[in-house]
């Protein structure tokens, strides 16, 4: 069987495995709870090829409870039903673990079939994703499992497990190949901190190589320019503000140069989540079906996968590049959020409050129902006493935000 390198180095032991020290380090909170002997659910969340399916069957070894693994992308419901069915039996009767990878793929139904199982301890769940999982995974899960965060890997943390990655070829074929250290950082560097990614890639250079591996043999394995780029450090930092700042400035082929640097380099998860970001930052109230035109390219690029992705993204890229801007939601919730840091406006007016009775013989908060009036709207206080007056939201200069000031001058003027 051709199992790759990835596969055959998979680590056997939680200090074998690369990065995430913040979690399973000798205070990580991941390693602490297993070291007391308490296994709970949990949701592993990250980019791929970072350690999520590796860790989870470590933790399923120390559990020592029987191991299921589906993945969500292709499980069907009586495939979820079949592995729960087993909690009944013999081997299932004091629980089992089940591996769900991109968990995300389920749909709310098939999640809460889960649910009966965790809450009665039947089923531990593990449950990885690539996406951020408050937003993919239904809440009532969610609630149940602790949430842990796997980043992607350093390249210094990479090419360390290279060399290891290369020992172990060497000794797998009886022969002593050496490797370019410009190589074993450029293989590192392409794989955007991926482990996975980096020793199947090693692999093929190994073999495609003579005595050593040189830089040359990795470009020409990689079938394409090297672009030398840092995921976790400053060359991915600005480059996404590259890419902001050209959109925000209107630059369609700016914008363009810099997603395709970014994405050429391997970094679909942080292009897909800045643009996301600047359809609500810079374009905003200006346009505000942006952010759904947005985040439908953005799945659409994260389903396909590179080198697909290119094609949604560059569009959303140009879409929101040749968009009217404004960023006057954003203004005003910095504003507010600065209000509040000040520790103003601690005490809102009552009439906003859930509970309108505030004991035996008190009078009903005069909460006035907007839509009992003339064109849904009274004029009232919402705004704390001591922040009554203050303005945080501007209508920005553009078409949407213009009509939306002449509609509300022309009600509320008008009472």
């Amino acid at each position: 069987m051709n199992t790759p390198l990835a596969e055959r180095l998979r680590p056997r032991e939680m200090s074998d495995v690369v990065g995430q020290d913040h979690i399973l380090g000798e205070k990580g909170p991941l390693k602490r709870l297993l070291s007391s002997g308490k296994l709970t659910n949990m949701i592993f969340y990250g980019p791929s090829g970072v350690g999520k399916t590796t860790v989870a069957n470590l933790v399923a070894g120390v559990a020592g409870l029987p191991f299921r693994k589906l993945n969500a992308t292709t499980a069907a419901g009586k495939d979820i039903k079949e592995v729960l069915s087993e909690t009944q039996g013999l081997d299932g009767m004091n629980g089992i673990v089940l591996y769900l990878d991109e968990i995300q793929y389920l749909n709310k139904k098939q999640q809460q079939t889960l649910l009966e199982y965790i809450e009665d301890g039947r089923v531990t769940l593990i449950a990885s994703t690539t996406e951020n999982p408050y937003f993919y995974v239904y809440k009532a899960i969610l609630s149940r499992c602790a949430v842990f965060e796997f980043k992607p890997i350093s390249p210094e943390a990479v090419e360390k497990n290279l060399f290891r990655g290369l020992d172990f070829l060497n000794e797998e074929n009886g022969i002593s190949k050496g490797a370019d250290r410009e190589a074993m950082k450029k293989i590192a560097l392409y794989s955007g901190g991926d482990v996975r990614a980096s020793l199947n890639f090693l692999e093929l250079c190994y073999y495609v190589s003579d005595e050593t591996i040189t830089p040359e043999d990795v470009e020409s394995c990689a079938q394409r320019n090297y672009t030398a780029y840092d995921r976790s450090g400053d060359d991915k930092y600005e480059l996404l503000s590259a890419l902001q700042k050209s959109i925000r400035g209107s630059d369609e082929n700016a914008a363009i140069f810099y997603l395709a640097k970014l994405l050429e380099a391997g970094d679909l998860q942080g292009a897909c989540r800045r643009l996301l970001v600047i359809a609500s930052e810079d374009i905003g109230l200006a346009y505000p079906q942006a952010i759904c035109v947005v985040k439908s390219c953005v799945d659409s690029a994260l389903m396909v996968g590179m080198p697909e992705a290119r094609i949604p993204l560059a569009e959303a890229a140009v879409f929101l590049a040749t968009l009217p801007k404004s960023n006057s939601a954003y203004m005003a919730y910095s504003a507010a959020a600065a209000d509040i840091a000040a520790g103003l406006g601690a005490d809102m007016p009552s009439r906003l409050k859930n509970n309108h009775f505030f004991g035996v013989g008190e009078k009903k908060a005069a909460y006035l129902y907007p839509h009992d009036y003339p064109d849904h709207w009274v004029s009232q206080q919402y705004l704390p006493d001591d922040i009554k007056d203050k303005r945080y939201y501007s209508f920005g200069e553009n078409k949407t935000e213009m009509a939306a000031k002449a509609y509300w001058e022309k009600i509320k003027n008008k009472k």
